[in-house]
């Protein structure tokens, strides 16, 4: 170990960090991982689902520690690989720091099921990920890395000829100088991590001589915020900001810090930044998910007026850090090169074990997503390479990918399991729209039918405006052929309705509640492809048309033309959704517009129902004119309202169809 004290020693010396990959049996990493921590002082987090350390942290938690800085780090990828924490974790290690990373042998790796896998594969168990296995042990070559298999003799890293490194805030100096000669207005600061957008930040809050409030996701992470401003560190919660201001006493001050912006719901963010007459935000545009991308393209994008600022250089490692190279390259965090290619385009379909043989191409094709889509994240990386039944549409000039289009398999349930999703008794992992169209739209037979969805298109901005994207759509439907329908979820804008409407599209569902991450609607559109798929779509449409006048009561939403209340008697479908409602469990807002036109026709009194949608009451409100306890009585007091309707309506068929439910259970 005096050889790895020397090397640290230097790593701190120079500014770096480097990954040291450690494989074989469980116990055999567990026992050489704490060797590492004996010999070399440091806080050592492990994250995994389980560690023999004190400082550990699982990994669907560890958002919670962006923003913190630590060193040395375990990161146990034996059982599962969380790519997001991984990217998570890097970002979190300053200077001098090892990650270890614990992997099984690595002969038997690509055949292991992998835990993780139950958060993207829609599978009912751990699937083996052998593309991803693969694309990491090639990178495993890494001369920067240390490698130590069981049984084997470490392989040390090349020490290279890295210069002494002392960092250098020049950067955010000099930004910390445009900001404090800002006027009022919004400034956003985008950066990778390790930049010092929480420096900065803190700098200024440091340097302004009024007061500066800072906010954040959670109070935790704004540890190196803090450090910078020093005694001026005024931190308040989202959440407590927006109560003080609703009660009229908003707290005074001339900034407000908003750190890691982009994972604070765009809705409770347009608040917030309307509070101050000054505000910066920051955000990671790079790393652990995909919500810094879609910070810049769709929220920022909205905003009438905003100065984008921008760090380039690391502030926390030196520039040339081995360990952040190699995430780039693990998880293909590099920007896409969208230079104008000259010559033809060339139209091609891939499937993941195309991985294999045409791992440039599928590269291109994540990163592009990646530029153009703000969910994109490593998650879906994982779920491009081994989940099942996925496809891809590319299109090519020369040897660059400048359109891309990705595709999910869905349907093809059986008749019990399409009922139950129907019945709200059931919602297994995936078949995003065949799932809402049964719960939501009372389509049964939707998860039945054989399907493909949409789940990412996009294309090189050189490219766009040429009906390049609809030519991807074109193939896609030519792929799927076999296909009752093809599908489409969505943020919902007018343009992009417009998109999906000129490739064959129909909207058929429009949610009720804005999307956290997009500040808009969840929309759903589609192509039928058989006469099966035809007539689904033709219902599914139908029942659209039907609600959207009801719909307009609950949302906000201009662009949809307002349709007068459809005052039809109930019709079958109705009755089918009512009886699930009364008598099942099916969901009161996907039944809301068949309850409203019960309302209407149906002598029974129902005044619990006829508050909450004829009168728009809340259910707190309701709930304490009728005292009631909370949410769920009020939902059994809606179902028994609801029976009592069917029956002073048709009593014969209510009754029908109240014993033809517990067959479906």
């Amino acid at each position: 170990m005096n050889r790895l004290s020397q090397l640290s020693a230097d790593m701190s010396a120079c500014g770096i960090r480097r990954l040291a990959v450690l494989s074989g049996e469980a116990l055999w990493c567990l026992q050489q991982a704490l060797c590492w921590q004996q010999r070399l002082p440091g806080d050592w987090l492990w994250v995994g689902e389980s560690a023999p350390s004190a400082l550990h942290c699982p990994p669907g938690k560890l958002r919670t520690l962006l923003g913190r800085e630590f060193h040395h780090a375990v990161f146990d990828a034996r059982d599962g690989f969380h790519a997001e924490a991984f990217a998570a974790l890097t970002g979190t290690l300053r200077a001098g720091s090892w990650l270890l990373l614990l992997l099984p042998p690595l002969e038997d790796w690509d055949a292991q099921p992998d835990n993780d896998s139950l958060r993207w594969s829609e599978q009912p168990r751990p699937i083996a990920t052998p593309n991803f296995t693969r694309h990491i042990g090639r990178l495993l070559s890494d001369p920067q890395l240390l490698l130590h298999q069981q049984g084997q003799p470490p392989r040390w890293p090349d020490n290279g000829a890295f210069p002494r490194w002392q960092s250098s805030d020049r950067q955010q100096q000099a930004l910390c100088q445009q900001l404090l000669a800002s006027p009022p207005g919004i400034s956003v600061l985008t950066a990778g991590r390790g930049r010092g957008k929480s420096a900065l930040a803190g700098m200024l809050a440091q340097r302004w001589p009024g007061v500066c409030w800072v906010t954040a996701p959670a109070k935790v992470s704004t540890e190196v915020l803090s450090a910078f401003a020093g005694d001026r560190f005024q931190f308040i919660a989202p959440d407590r900001l927006l109560a003080l201001s609703d009660a009229g006493s908003p707290p005074e001050g001339d900034w407000l810090l908003i750190d890691e912006a982009a994972a604070i719901p765009a809705p409770l963010l347009r608040q917030l930044i309307a509070l101050f007459p000054r505000v910066l935000l920051t955000t990671t545009i790079q790393g652990y998910e995909g919500t810094g991308r879609g910070f810049v393209l769709k929220f920022c994008a909205s905003l009438p007026a905003v100065r984008m600022l921008t760090l380039d250089q690391p502030l926390r490692w030196a520039i040339h850090d081995p360990l952040e190279r190699w995430l780039t390259q693990a998880l293909i965090f590099a920007e896409p090169q969208l230079a104008r290619s000259e010559g033809e385009l060339r139209w091609s379909s891939l499937q993941p074990q195309d991985w294999a043989n045409s791992p440039a191409r599928l590269s291109q094709l994540y990163q592009l997503l990646c530029s153009a889509h703000y969910r994109t994240s490593p998650l879906d990386l994982r779920r491009m390479m081994d989940a099942p039944g996925q496809h891809f549409s590319l299109v090519m000039q020369q040897d660059q990918v400048q359109g891309g289009l990705w595709l999910v398999e869905e349907g093809g349930l059986d008749s019990a399991l399409a009922d139950s999703i129907w019945a709200g008794r059931r919602r297994p992992a995936g078949n995003l729209v065949a799932q809402s169209l049964a719960a939501h739209a009372g389509l049964r037979d939707a998860p039945r039918l054989r399907a493909r969805r949409i789940s990412r298109i996009a294309v090189a901005p050189a490219l766009r405006r040429r009906g390049v994207g609809r030519q991807l759509v074109a193939l896609a439907l030519q792929e799927a052929r076999e296909c009752a329908y093809i599908s489409v979820s969505f943020g919902y804008t007018a343009e992009l309705s417009a998109f999906w409407q000129a490739c064959g599209f129909q909207l058929v569902r429009i949610g009720s509640v804005r999307e956290a991450s997009s500040g808009c609607y969840a929309a759903m559109a589609l192509r039928p492809l058989t006469p099966p798929g035809q007539r689904l779509v033709a219902r599914a449409r139908q029942r659209f048309n039907d609600e959207l006048g009801w719909l307009q009561e609950i949302i906000d939403e201009p662009a949809l033309e307002a349709i007068a209340r459809c005052e039809r008697a109930p019709d079958r479908q109705d009755w089918l959704e009512l009886a699930g409602f009364a008598f099942a469990l099916r969901p009161f807002e996907a039944t809301r517009a068949a309850l409203g036109r019960l309302l209407l026709h149906s002598p029974a009194p129902m005044p619990l129902l006829r508050a909450a949608i004829l009168q728009h009451q809340s259910s707190q409100a309701l709930c304490q004119q009728f005292a009631l306890s909370g949410r769920r009585q009020l939902m059994a007091r809606w179902r028994e309202e609801a029976a009592s309707g069917l029956y002073s309506l048709d009593a014969s068929e209510a009754e029908s169809q109240r014993r033809q439910l517990p067959l479906l259970q």
